[in-house]
């Protein structure tokens, strides 16, 4: 796909719906979001942040609000574009008489208002989980209060205490590092926290 420089050039590309597409970006542009080419698409954002985009395909055209889940949609005009998109809502129109202006200008107002307010979908940290070498697990459920100090940990430190175990070879390793690690858990430290603070 050949990369977009302007807008003109995407919305010449999408000639089908030019007339609909220069009408919903005169509605933004009356608003103080910068306009953009990311993606070889139109991109309005705020403060570097993207609020809406304009997008046309085969059978439709629309405006992309980037966390249109936090849009009251009163007018029921939002579709999740796919599943996994969480944030991204899409308003979609068949042709130019779908436009109402006056709506259109309210949710992307209220999009610029959500964006000031700090409403966002944050990025998802992967690897949230945290697996237990089964010889750490084992003196965990042998050992109350260890498993209890082990739990206060951040997820950050079990995990360090839990490859710390994994990484040991032999199974004799792992049970004296396990004991090394036993007085640093209950009190509540974590395995590199000494490097850390130096």
């Amino acid at each position: 796909m050949k990369k977009i420089s302007s807008v003109e050039e995407y919305i010449e590309n999408h000639a089908q719906f030019g007339e609909s597409l220069n009408i919903l970006r005169d509605i933004i542009n009356i608003t103080e979001l910068e306009e953009t080419i990311k993606w070889s698409s139109p991109v309005y954002a705020l403060d570097g942040k993207n609020v809406v985009g304009l997008g046309a395909f085969k059978n439709h055209f629309g405006i992309w609000f980037f966390n249109g889940v936090f849009l009251k949609d009163g007018n029921k005009l939002l579709e999740q574009a796919q599943e996994k998109t969480k944030g991204l809502r899409q308003m979609r129109f068949n042709s130019i008489d779908d436009i109402d202006k006056n709506i259109v200008l309210a949710y992307i107002k209220e999009a610029i208002e959500n964006q000031k307010l700090g409403k966002e979908i944050k990025p998802e940290r992967k690897g949230k989980s945290v697996t237990i070498p089964k010889e750490l697990l084992n003196e965990l459920n042998a050992n109350s209060a260890l498993f209890d100090a082990f739990k206060l940990l951040t997820l950050g430190k079990q995990r360090e205490y839990c490859e710390h175990i994994e990484t040991a070879k032999k199974n004799a390793t792992k049970l004296s590092r396990i004991e090394k690690i036993k007085p640093m858990i209950l009190k509540g430290i974590g395995l590199h926290d000494k490097y850390k603070n130096c």
